[in-house]
């Protein structure tokens, strides 16, 4: 099975109980699941754009280690920002 398959059944058990004891709030959740994955979308897009040249998968194989390193961290820290603002409101 794929990586955090577990997780996703988890993940929908819980959605089926929330469905059966409030489904009303159905559309709320898939309305924040939306923006959620709209704001990690957004997030690797503004990473590509302010660093064309500075992509992951662009370095060479003696610079790899380091830098390869720094650009994942770097564009997990733009993704989580923005993730992180629009599941605030800002």
């Amino acid at each position: 099975m794929p990586r955090m398959t577990n997780w996703l059944f988890i993940a929908l058990g819980f959605s089926l109980a929330a469905l059966l004891m409030a489904p009303q709030q159905l559309p709320v959740t898939l309305y924040k699941l939306n923006l959620i994955s709209l704001a990690a979308w957004l997030g690797y897009w503004i990473d590509r754009g302010l660093f064309p040249y500075a992509r992951p998968d662009l370095f060479e194989a003696g610079q790899r280690d380091r830098l390869f390193s720094g650009a994942m961290l770097r564009r997990a820290l733009i993704v989580s920002a923005c993730i992180i603002g629009v599941a605030l409101g800002a």
